[in-house]
């Protein structure tokens, strides 16, 4: 039944659209950044000289990144797990951190053991102590190497998150399937939908672009710091 002239959906419910865009943004973001500092945890623990540590840390990887994301916001939302309640919202995020934060480790361990055993044995000659070591050479270096692949899984996840709406989470798919409800206009509903995800993705892609050029540049600089000083 797609009877109502065309824009008018967009026009109308754009306010709604706008709203479960916001909330698509509020929990992938609030994600990432769980997801990004759980990661960078689980990525020293697979990293440390502790088999137990290492081992405890694999099957972490092993097992939330082979369950599927649909399965855990189940889970979170309807099990009650150790008897909390938990809202859509928290049992979503919870869900997509745990789900993503094995990917990230990975991301984040691979970058860390890719860093030049040259730039750190330079950086140890003229005598920088382990926190300037890592925050003017391990840092900038391992960050450049893992963007492309971190900004990937981030856009993946924005992607992904559409599947919170299964549990009540009123984000963007959320809203358009109210406003498909209301209206019947399925091209209408979901050409406005898609839209704005991809308005999402591709501010992501372009802040992919803008760190890959400013992290590359002080790297440059930093790289050539240290041999200066070694020299």
């Amino acid at each position: 039944m797609d009877s109502a002239p065309f824009g008018s959906i967009a026009l109308e419910y754009l306010p709604f659209f706008l709203e479960g865009a916001a909330m698509t943004l509020a929990i992938v973001f609030s994600a990432i950044v769980c997801a990004t500092a759980l990661g960078y945890i689980v990525a020293s623990a697979r990293m440390s000289r502790f088999v137990v540590v290492r081992s405890i840390a694999a099957v972490y990887v092993w097992f939330f990144r082979g369950l599927p994301l649909l399965l855990l916001l189940f889970f979170f939302y309807y099990t009650r797990p150790f008897g909390i309640t938990l809202d859509a919202f928290t049992a979503g995020l919870i869900a997509m951190s745990l789900n993503s934060s094995s990917f990230f480790s990975e991301i984040i361990r691979s970058g860390l053991k890719a860093v030049s055993v040259g730039h750190l044995e330079a950086a140890e000659s003229i005598g920088m102590n382990p926190l300037q070591k890592f925050l003017r050479v391990t840092a900038p270096e391992s960050i450049r190497l893992m963007i492309p692949a971190y900004i990937n899984n981030c856009v993946i996840m924005l992607k992904e998150s559409a599947q919170v709406s299964i549990i009540t989470v009123p984000d963007l798919m959320m809203q358009g399937q109210r406003a498909f409800n209301s209206t019947y206009n399925v091209t209408e509903t979901l050409g406005v939908v898609g839209v704005l995800y991809l308005v999402m993705t591709s501010v992501l892609m372009a802040l992919q672009v803008v760190i890959e050029k400013k992290t590359g540049r002080k790297m440059g600089n930093s790289a050539r710091t240290v041999a200066r000083s070694a020299a």
